[in-house]
């Protein structure tokens, strides 16, 4: 029987429409726009200025706190501009403007593509190369690749545990890189072994994705102490939580770190960009994006360098179909809706779905019919109904002490709620206040 985890789920329409197209090189734009705040924590510092003349690779903002990232261009080229630009998250954000001029990249960058599979670095340079590179979680969340590797004193790190699950439907960008990537892939994960001094690494999977699971299975024998789990197909089976349960049997307690019961989980992207910058010296400068949705004419997988608008990955998947109705960033589950086509790509765009007007038109809201799906649904255990009405009401220690922070707004209530309140879009509202609220206590 496939594992997986105990408490709620959904299971959504797979619309796995991309998952035979292979990773094409997307073209370099005439213009890259790099926000600076593209990972979870501080902003970067600015290196650069207008009329700087820049290379492929060369950092152009310093991390500016202990949870902050290095940011590098993704291009050669002038520096055109420094600016607030709208991102994805509908706000207007610092960013630095980059005019392309070629393809010349920083010195000490290796661009040879044959694989590198003998680690040199001891464990605390291979942290400071993934800090000097500027790696970050490409699963979406974006929290700094160097600050998981670095285990708090007091803690042990037991298991390594890759999340090969995109159990997002629509997105495929993580199972192709399996498919195309995998030994890279695999050196990754010995390097991120090595330098968290664990000798187990669990690569879990869903099993609706039988040739990944296949090709990583031949070659896990060849690297000691890696094993690929198949898992149940069931949405959240990518959360970090819900992973370690479905693997290893642990339960990360409430308010919790994996690092509490000795897991520490990456994404397959971050293993294949941690392979990039401790073998070929590489920053995090690319990734690979899913565009997708059931009008659009060509379904695919791009490389694409960070900075790149978005509008241009949507014609070259064969342009925005004529009954959309909705463009979001991400997948149906836990993304969001673009309001401006032109924002660009950052290190947690995993995809681009273009949803058909019919699909993305929100039914009328009903008033609560007291049914409990959502709580039945809930992952975490938690209850939905209740913590959205007290978000609405502003009873903000009520939701505190209901575990609002322990949300992990995978959308399943939202999802099974046959009255369609709005319950995530709530509860993330409820989030963002607690979470103030207990910073300023922190603080005080």
């Amino acid at each position: 029987m496939l594992k997986t985890f105990p408490k709620g789920g959904v299971h959504p329409p797979e619309n796995k429409l991309s998952a035979q197209a292979a990773i094409e090189v997307f073209p370099i734009p005439p213009q890259v726009v790099i926000p600076i705040a593209q990972h979870i924590g501080a902003p970067s510092t600015i290196l650069v200025k207008r009329g700087d003349m820049v290379k492929t690779g060369q950092i152009i903002a310093k991390t500016s706190g202990f949870v902050s990232a290095n940011i590098h261009s993704s291009v050669s080229g002038k520096v055109s501009k420094i600016e607030d630009v709208v991102d994805s998250s509908g706000y207007k954000r610092p960013c630095v403007i980059i005019d392309t001029e070629g393809d010349e990249w920083e010195e000490g960058i290796s661009r040879d593509a044959s694989l590198n599979s003998s680690i040199a670095l001891e464990p605390k340079e291979i942290i400071e190369r993934v800090l000097e590179k500027g790696i970050v979680g490409m699963g979406g969340a974006t929290f700094p690749s160097h600050i998981k590797l670095n285990v708090p004193s007091g803690k042990k790190a037991e298991y390594l545990i890759i999340n090969g699950v995109e159990c997002e439907p629509y997105l495929t960008s993580d199972h192709r890189v399996m498919l195309e990537q995998p030994e890279q892939l695999m050196v990754g994960i010995q390097i991120i072994m090595k330098a968290l001094g664990v000798s187990k690494a669990i690569i879990g999977i869903e099993n609706n994705k039988p040739d990944a699971i296949e090709t990583l299975n031949k070659l896990a024998p060849s690297y000691p102490g890696v094993s690929v789990e198949a898992l149940k197909v069931q949405y959240p089976q990518g959360g970090e939580k819900q992973l370690i349960k479905a693997t290893i049997n642990r339960e990360v307690p409430s308010g919790g770190l994996p690092i509490d019961v000795g897991a520490v989980v990456h994404n397959v992207g971050t293993a294949i960009a941690i392979y990039e910058a401790v073998q070929k010296n590489k920053p995090l400068i690319e990734r690979v994006v899913t565009v997708t949705g059931k009008s659009l004419a060509k379904p695919s997988n791009f490389l694409v360098r960070i900075g790149t608008p978005i509008s241009s990955l949507i014609e070259a998947a064969g342009g925005l179909p004529e009954d959309t109705g909705k463009v979001i960033n991400g997948g149906p589950m836990m993304g969001k809706a673009l309001s401006n086509l032109d924002v660009p790509v950052t290190k947690g765009t995993s995809g681009v779905l273009i949803i058909r007007e019919e699909e993305a038109s929100r039914k009328e809201i009903a008033p609560c019919i007291r049914c409990a799906r959502c709580t039945h649904v809930c992952p975490m255990g938690l209850e939905p109904y209740l913590l959205m009405t007290v978000s609405k009401n502003s009873i903000w220690e009520k939701a505190e002490k209901n575990d609002i922070m322990d949300c992990i707004e995978c959308g399943s209530c939202s999802y099974e709620c046959p009255a369609n309140r709005p319950l995530l879009d709530y509860i993330r509202l409820g989030k963002s206040k607690v979470s103030q609220i207990i910073r300023s206590r922190r603080q005080s």
